[in-house]
């Protein structure tokens, strides 16, 4: 009988995207997917360290799973991603059950790694800098849950250094993938049934420039529209300094780029913004966002918000609403300041109480919930194009419409991967209520 494994994921995209590609190398090892952690060979913990509560449910679960050595001793536990690559063997020291440990650096030498821990080693293998060969990682399938769209990482890594952030330290500096290696996965994925590519880096609009010949993150676009068979084009999450002018003309002029952009600001406040080192202005991302408003007609914006950054006042936190009332993101996705051990800010004088960004953190979100109440209201009546991606239940089909709004319409299952025109009944923060009009393609 084949083995079984079981893979519990935290945090971003990219880590998403990693534990397919995990997926895909346990599929070339012989191993089977199960969704019941107890009756699982390998339980894989792929996990986050931007905030400290994963940190926190990591090491729960990892006692519970633990349970499962009681029943089959050879069973295998194993810890990878941003939370293995920051702490390593510490996290070995609190829970001796795990088997295995690696980052984002040399998931392909999870096959190795494996093969150690059978042995009766610790194959914990924690490197200081990306392998040579770390490039290989490529040569593995993944295994989507997703038949239509897919995720491609283009580069890892970020160069930006904001004093909150431990990606620099975990994920390394940035590193573009080649485009030649870009585009053979599009292929791949078009032949599979792909219709949407869903581009990722830690800094994904920062992608080109350390490569032999430096080239625009507009050229990739463009490269990829051409590939038959792409239908969209989506690309998370960019840096406000590397949204350049050709970026977004190529937005713009590519039919196959959404109309949807997930751009972070954190903080409203040019002080505050200072002290988190992300050398721009509140009136720069204004201008950018302005930039793209005029230049992509019902751009749909959401983007990232840090509440309580140390000696965050509350004038400070009036130009973060500010931004938010200006801009009317369609979402947001908003913390309260975290220190990470090993970044400037988590010894900055003026921590904020947690009381106070608690407050500030719900006058935020009530602002949200308004503006996305009446942002929902401006698609009733529309006619939307709908990727149809799932069928919930016999007859009742869900899509996404270009700006990400996920859709609900009623058909069969040969809708199933199809381009659909649909009109907006009703509309909500989080549905769209539609009816069919016409298959587009």
């Amino acid at each position: 009988m084949s083995k079984k494994y079981f893979i519990k994921t935290f945090g971003c995209q990219m880590n998403f995207n990693d534990s397919e590609r995990i997926r895909g190398i346990l599929r070339t090892l012989g191993y089977e997917p199960t969704e019941n952690w107890e009756e699982a060979d390998l339980i894989l913990l792929n996990t986050c360290t931007i905030r400290e509560k994963p940190d926190q449910k990591v090491l729960s679960h990892i006692g519970e799973y633990k349970k499962i050595k009681e029943k089959n001793p050879n069973a295998l536990i194993g810890v990878c991603g941003c939370l293995a690559q920051r702490v390593g063997w510490e996290l070995v020291q609190k829970a001796p059950a795990v088997d295995i440990m690696f980052s984002s650096f040399n998931m392909h030498q999870l096959p190795e790694l494996i093969n150690q821990a059978q042995a009766g080693y610790k194959a914990v293998a924690i490197l200081d800098s990306p392998p040579e060969d770390e490039d290989k990682v490529w040569d593995f399938p993944t295994e989507r849950d997703n038949l239509y769209c897919a995720y491609v990482t283009i580069m890892k890594g970020c160069d930006k250094n904001c004093t909150y952030c431990v990606v620099p330290q975990t994920r390394g500096k940035e590193r573009s993938r080649s485009l030649e290696s870009i585009l053979e996965e599009v292929r791949r994925l078009v032949d599979d049934g792909v219709r949407e590519i869903h581009l990722l880096g830690q800094n994904v609009t920062a992608w080109g420039k350390d490569l032999e010949r430096p080239t625009p993150f507009s050229e990739l676009l463009y490269e990829i529209s051409k590939v038959p068979g792409v239908e969209r084009i989506r690309f998370t999450t960019g840096h406000p300094r590397d949204l350049t002018d050709d970026v977004i003309e190529a937005m713009a002029d590519i039919p196959q780029v959404c109309n949807a952009l997930h751009l972070p600001f954190q903080a409203g406040s040019n002080r505050i913004l200072e002290l988190m080192d992300r050398k721009y202005t509140k009136e720069f991302y204004l201008e950018r966002i302005q930039r793209l408003k005029e230049s992509v007609p019902g751009i749909a914006l959401s983007t990232d918000i840090i509440v309580g950054f140390p000696t965050e006042t509350e004038e400070d936190f009036e130009h973060t609403l500010d931004v938010v009332r200006e801009v009317e993101f369609e979402q947001i996705f908003s913390f309260k300041f975290s220190p990470r051990p090993g970044t400037p800010a988590a010894t900055m004088e003026g921590q904020v109480p947690d009381e106070v960004k608690t407050d500030r953190m719900k006058r935020l979100l009530d602002l949200q919930k308004g503006i996305m109440s009446k942002l929902a209201k401006r698609y009733e009546g529309t006619v939307q194009e709908i990727l149809v991606e799932e069928e919930r239940e016999e007859g009742v089909l869900i899509g996404r419409t270009t700006t990400n709004k996920w859709a609900t319409l009623k058909g069969g299952s040969e809708l199933l991967g199809k381009i659909v025109r649909a009109e907006v009944r009703e509309a909500s923060p989080f549905n769209l209520n539609c009816e069919l009009l016409e298959v587009v393609r």
